[in-house]
Order: C-alpha cells, then sequence, then structure tokens
C-alpha cells in the first residue's frame, strides 16, 4: 500500500510526550483513574480561563475608567508644583511641553549645583 502526501503522518514530539504522560498514568494508577484525572484537568483549565477573563475585564476596566476626582487633583498639584519650580528657577513655562519643562529645571539645577559646590 503507497502512501501519498494524504497518508500517515509521523508524531512529533509534543504527541510523543502526551503518549508517555498518558501511559505513566495509566502504569501508576491503573485506567479506572483517567476519567478522575481528566476530569480534575477539566475543572483546572476552567479556574484558569475563568482566572484569566477577570483579570483581562479588569485590566479592561481599569485602563476604560473615567479619573476619578481624587486622581484629577493629583495630577492637577503635581502640574502646578512643576510650574511653581519652574517660576521660583526663573524658567518659563509658555509654549512648553512638561517634559520639556522638567529637563530645563534639571539642566537648572545642575547649573545651581555646580555654582554652590
Amino acid at each position: 500500500m503507497a502512501l501519498g502526501s494524504r497518508g500517515l503522518k509521523m508524531l512529533e514530539g509534543w504527541e510523543w510526550l502526551i503518549i508517555g504522560v498518558v501511559a505513566i498514568v495509566i502504569i501508576m494508577w491503573g485506567p479506572s483513574k483517567i476519567p478522575e484525572f481528566a476530569k480534575a484537568l477539566g475543572k483546572a483549565k476552567g479556574e484558569f480561563s475563568k482566572a484569566q477573563k477577570e483579570f483581562t475585564s479588569a485590566a479592561l476596566e481599569t485602563e476604560s475608567a473615567p479619573s476619578t476626582p481624587a486622581v484629577k487633583q493629583s495630577l492637577r498639584s503635581k502640574d502646578e508644583m512643576l510650574l511653581e519650580a519652574a517660576k521660583n528657577l526663573g524658567i518659563s513655562t509658555d509654549g512648553k511641553t512638561r517634559e520639556q519643562i522638567t529637563e530645563e529645571i534639571a539642566m537648572k539645577a545642575k547649573l545651581l549645583g555646580t555654582e554652590n559646590a
């Protein structure tokens, strides 16, 4: 009997691994324990899937949740503190991003640190 391209295929590594695990289970616990083992495996997979869905939905809720007033206040106060620090150091903040202002404050602080040393 000739085998064409749709004939038998050789088993791959992971398939041999599954066959080996099943053989070990049968040898160690006997064939009567296979349904219990499969049931426990199914429950574990179900619990994993449930936890994964909960984690994913919690992450999506966190990303899409509107900012609370406390978070907005905290961000506002950080911006205000940044602007106040720039003003105290004599740095103009007009038309600059938060990152640009932060870089200028860092450079000014280094200059002031080297002058006082």
